[in-house]
């Protein structure tokens, strides 16, 4: 028998099946779609926190604990609390920060020296954040950090998955640094360098080190790293017994320093922000770096050129000199005819 449709229902459906909805409080029903969808927006407060640059999870929780944080006004306290950034409002010292809903940003800045990578509202020296004079910008943060006393690249957004792609050293995002250290860097200390030193936090992944200038009072490289260690280049490079004088990080994966002063920001495009995720690939973090390019010093210093240079320097002599034999050769024959 077929089954009776219900009065005033719509043709084609049953009876019994209602429209999944969503009650004005926000609570779906149990077993919808709409609650599935919205199961996936939950985050976890401490890891939102994180994102935006806040402090780490465990800093955050202690926030959390003490009071600090206001989430649609009201303090929580609460560890494990999930929330919905993009209906919920969540306040940290005053200031909302910006939820799934918002703009992203993203800021590509030359950080001088002596500037800060941090949040830290009591912090009265000069900010990275606060070099970004877009009115637009909001509430953002560095990518990662560099120290007070190097210079160089330093991202800046509001976007808390693009922040852990970048700086998060299993996705390999490459960066690299014009390094000047005291004395002279011999060929031991640079291999120690390219196959990882022991810090306090374990041993090193290693870096690709390419010589730029080498002399007696000091000497200038181009180092590439993948993970980002507190103060890890510096504390390299003294292991092997090399003061770090000056640092400066030249390329973020794709992002170079040319072009941008001192002091200076620009937005990334689109395609920018699209290639450094392309980048972030697991399986490529796992490939080595260390090794030397053909043009370092190493290279250069020994006086001797490459098979292929000798080859084609030979190569050219011998057709010069065949060259002379055919134009004597034919200076004699035209001798012989005339006499």
């Amino acid at each position: 028998m077929a089954r009776r449709r219900s009065r005033g229902s719509p043709r084609g459906s049953v009876r019994g099946r209602r429209p999944r909805s969503v009650s004005a409080g926000g609570f779906v029903a149990d077993g919808s779609s709409a609650r599935r969808e919205a199961r996936t927006t939950l985050v976890r407060l401490n890891k939102f926190l994180a994102d935006h640059g806040v402090a780490s999870r465990r800093a955050c929780d202690e926030l959390i604990a003490k009071g600090k944080i206001l989430v649609d006004d009201l303090v929580v306290t609460e560890l494990g609390v999930k929330v919905d950034p993009s209906k919920q409002k969540v306040t940290v010292d005053g200031v909302v920060l910006p939820g799934s809903e918002d703009p992203r940003r993203y800021y590509l800045l030359h950080k001088p020296k002596g500037v800060l990578c941090t949040n830290d509202r009591r912090e009265t020296r000069p900010k990275a954040v606060d070099l970004i004079s877009d009115p637009a910008a909001g509430r953002i943060y560095t990518v990662g950090r560099l120290d007070e006393e190097s210079r160089g690249l330093i991202l800046l957004t509001n976007d808390g998955d693009f922040s852990h792609r970048v700086s998060h050293p299993r996705y390999g995002v490459s960066k690299t640094y014009r390094v000047v250290v005291a004395g002279s860097l011999d060929d031991d200390s640079l291999d120690k360098i390219r196959a990882g030193v022991y810090l306090s936090e374990g041993k090193t992944s290693g870096a690709r080190v390419v010589i730029v200038k080498r002399a007696k009072l000091r000497s200038t490289a181009l180092v590439t790293l993948r993970e980002g260690m507190n103060r890890e280049i510096r504390r390299v490079f003294a292991r092997v017994g090399h003061k770090v004088l000056e640092l400066t990080r030249e390329e973020i994966g794709p992002l170079v320093l040319r072009g941008l002063k001192e002091g200076r920001f620009r937005r990334l495009s689109r395609q920018e922000v699209e290639s450094l995720l392309d980048m972030s690939d697991e399986q490529a973090a796992l490939l080595p770096l260390g090794g030397a390019d053909d043009g370092s010093v190493t290279g250069r210093r020994s006086g001797r050129r490459s098979p292929r240079r000798r080859s084609g320097s030979s190569s050219r002599i011998g057709m010069r000199r065949a060259s002379v034999r055919r134009r004597s050769g034919t200076r004699r024959a035209g001798r012989r005819r005339s006499s």
